[in-house]
């Protein structure tokens, strides 16, 4: 039985904040060694999983209402975070926003997932004044959980759960303005495997590459060059689970990646929970973390340079490595399902209870 590991019930212990655009109310983690998150709640009935950094002004988060049959939820700031405005695309009661990718403060695509008709893309040009519903899955046996674009933001992929024992991949041609589902002839045998969408980052682009991760019976990264016609799967080296797996992937280069995972099984177990590529397909352990990690990404500006999040309940952290994900050095407590860095040394971050983080690194240590 799929079990959808990215909607883990959370506590919800704040109401709705009401006004619009909302007013940052900021705060500060305790700092574990030498980096602090200013953190603000924009919507405390919000789960939030999808996060996409424009620049270190502009910035974008999809989340599901704590609340079962609340209104999921995408909202943008194009003031560092100082405020933030409801930009949510209407009749959006029991959708859950778990992906949103951006090219701009204007335009942006988002993925509602779930099983049948609950899985749907939405896309605006105009920065969510208005919205058109481009795609909406018409087969009850398929779940999308993550999508990304190729360079130039024209083709882009999103993946399904299995159908018939094979992930299912949609694709577009046109920015995002229609959608088809490819032939799944190249597509290994994945009985029993499944996506999380935990942080958007379940499947990601870097130039002509593409992967996505797995849990379930088998953790696995699967890999294509050929935009999603066919694929290659190799073990992550992240262990596998009826909870756990790949959970957010990560690429400097086509060549060096990171994914990270874990076991929502047990969260606060942070070994093995990454694990390393230096040529793009195969993977080995990287370093033990403290708990598990839902998202990681690369800090602009320093080369190997890597933060990861995670949250699971009252368990979570923020970790960073600087020598491309052999070892991990816990930074703060604070956790977070999504993450997102931008030129600058700036990392944006979002999780339960409508948090959302900013982070900068001292221009002297990135």
């Amino acid at each position: 039985m799929r079990r959808t590991l990215g909607i883990l019930p959370l506590v919800l212990s704040l109401p709705l904040l009401g006004a619009v655009p909302v007013s940052a109310d900021s705060t500060e983690s305790k700092p574990r060694r030498d980096r602090t998150w200013h953190t603000s709640v924009v919507d405390a009935d919000q789960s939030f999983r999808g996060l996409d950094a424009v620049t270190r002004r502009t910035a974008w988060i999809t989340g599901g209402s704590m609340t079962e049959g609340g209104p999921g939820s995408v909202w943008r700031t194009t003031d560092r975070g100082a405020t933030w405005q409801d930009v949510s695309p209407p009749d959006s009661d029991g959708l859950m926003f778990r992906d949103v990718e951006a090219r701009s403060a204007n335009r942006a695509v988002v993925l509602a997932i779930g099983p049948g008709e609950a899985s749907r893309i939405y896309r605006t040009t105009d920065g969510g004044e208005s919205w058109t519903e481009t795609f909406r899955n018409t087969d009850e046996a398929a779940f999308y959980n993550c999508l990304d674009f190729y360079p130039g933001g024209r083709r882009g992929l999103a993946v399904s759960d299995p159908v018939d024992g094979t992930f299912r991949i949609l694709s577009t041609d046109d920015g995002g303005r229609s959608w088809s589902v490819l032939p799944d002839d190249g597509m290994p045998d994945s009985t029993g495997e499944y996506n999380f969408a935990a942080s958007g980052d379940c499947l990601v682009i870097r130039g002509k590459h593409v992967w996505f991760g797995s849990g379930g019976a088998a953790a696995r990264v699967f890999h294509s060059r050929d935009r999603g016609l066919t694929w290659r799967a190799t073990d992550s080296a992240i262990p596998a689970g009826e909870a756990a797996g790949v959970f957010g992937l990560a690429f400097r280069t086509p060549r060096h990646g990171v994914a990270a995972g874990g076991d929502f099984a047990a969260p606060e177990n942070g070994t093995d929970a990454s694990t390393i590529t230096r040529n793009g397909h195969t993977w080995r352990n990287g370093g033990d973390l403290e708990v598990l990690a839902e998202d990681v990404a690369w800090v602009p500006g320093k080369r190997h340079a890597l933060i990861a999040v995670g949250e699971s309940g009252e368990v979570g952290g923020t970790h960073v490595s600087r020598d491309g994900g052999r070892h991990w050095h816990p930074i703060s407590r604070q956790g977070f399902h999504t993450l997102d860095c931008t030129r600058g040394g700036t990392c944006w971050a979002a999780g339960g209870e409508g948090r959302v983080g900013r982070l900068v690194f001292p221009r002297r240590q990135r």
